[in-house]
């Protein structure tokens, strides 16, 4: 039988999500592969995986698409782990550097400008290591992921895109969901809940056996406090308000 592939975002806050696929007899029918949330998109979009935790940016880009999950990556203000970071106030910035691993963050980040900061700036397409090297002055950077944990106190200026989403719409914001690009087997979807509630459910396991590869960060307070897995229907909300206003951007000046 073949396996059914599956495509995880890599990054700490969906570790639990690994932790119960990994300890879950619904492993035997999966093919679990940890990518950055750019490539979980695209590997959706040319049908390279079956199911993926897909930016929710990248669900635009499916010819079809099937939530499958009772869970996702989202947040009720402060996320801690999508910024902006810059050496002077958001005011004053010119130009932003463009996080490669993650659309939906940029884009967002793009819907804040607009609707929320209202300013324009430049916007500028980056590569590895841009955000130790590449943020300075009036250029600020979209930093996401595991990352913003090793720069997080080098700049003056901390700007965490959810908790600025809220003061916004009052609603919380979705960065990722459990999608298909095909109808996946009504019991398989039902095991593959499973397997992440358990995750969810057990999420001290995930905690000490990762907390040797955080030293310093406080990972137990990172989930608790910053990461809500639950898709619920204020999140659904969230998520939809976000689309809507994510189609009205017009294209915008992008530098180099």
């Amino acid at each position: 039988m073949d396996k059914t592939r599956v495509s995880v975002v890599s990054y700490l806050n969906s570790r639990p999500f690994m932790y119960g696929l990994q300890h879950a007899e619904v492993l035997k029918k999966l093919d679990v592969t940890p990518d950055i949330p750019s490539k979980v998109a695209a590997k959706l979009a040319f049908n390279q995986t079956d199911i993926g935790l897909i930016p929710v940016a990248g669900l635009e880009d499916l010819d079809e698409y099937y939530i499958i999950g009772d869970y996702c990556i989202g947040a009720v203000g402060k996320v801690k782990t999508v910024v902006i970071v810059s050496d002077v106030p958001i005011e004053e910035v010119d130009t932003i550097l463009m996080d490669y691993q993650s659309r939906s963050s940029v884009l967002l980040a793009k819907v804040l400008a607009k609707f929320w900061w209202k300013k324009e700036f430049t916007w500028e397409n980056t590569c590895n290591d841009f955000h130790r090297v590449s943020i300075a002055g009036k250029t600020a950077g979209v930093v996401i992921g595991d990352r913003v944990f090793e720069i997080e106190n080098q700049y003056k200026y901390l700007y965490d895109l959810s908790e600025e989403w809220l003061r916004f719409t009052g609603l919380p914001f979705v960065f990722a969901v459990w999608a298909a690009n095909k109808k996946i087997e009504s019991s398989l979807v039902t095991e593959f809940n499973e397997a992440l509630k358990l995750g969810i459910s057990e999420i001290s396991q995930t905690i000490d056996n990762l907390q040797i590869e955080y030293p310093g960060v406080d990972i137990a307070g990172y989930f608790a406090q910053n990461i809500s897995f639950e898709l619920d229907e204020q999140k659904k909300a969230g998520m939809k308000r976000f689309l809507e206003l994510a189609r009205k951007l017009e294209p915008v000046e992008t530098g180099k």
